[in-house]
């Protein structure tokens, strides 16, 4: 799992806008490794019509390719404070967590990497 400092409350209007710029960083660093990506792919089947932030086109590891999703919480709000006094990145942990579970039946097709970004308001 991989944690990125630095983030918004959930119910700020600047969360949409972190998680956008997060998930075109790594859009934009896999183009620049020349591994070819896509944001939103379609065609992941979930009961729900969720589906990960991005995909690469080739395979990554062990014949799959990598889909990745990334959440912004922050470590302030009501729900993640408790969490948050037990150590250092228990909130990011606590919500990668949750994403691996979320998107558990990609695991036989696709490699998935779950992205938290944690922190506190700025």
């Amino acid at each position: 799992m991989r944690f990125v400092k630095g983030t918004v409350c959930k119910k700020a209007p600047g969360r949409i806008a972190r998680h956008q710029v997060l998930n075109d960083i790594i859009w934009r660093s896999m183009g620049s490794a020349r591994i070819p990506a896509t944001k939103e792919p379609s065609g992941l089947v979930r009961q729900d019509g969720k589906r990960p932030d991005g995909l690469t086109l080739i395979p990554w590891q062990g014949g799959k390719s990598l889909a990745w999703d990334v959440t912004v919480v922050s470590t302030l709000a009501q729900c993640y404070v408790d969490r948050a006094a037990t150590g250092v990145g228990a909130v990011a942990e606590m919500a990668a967590e949750r994403k691996l579970a979320k998107y558990s039946n990609l695991a036989s097709t696709f490699t998935f990497q779950s992205i938290a970004d944690f922190g506190v308001p700025e």
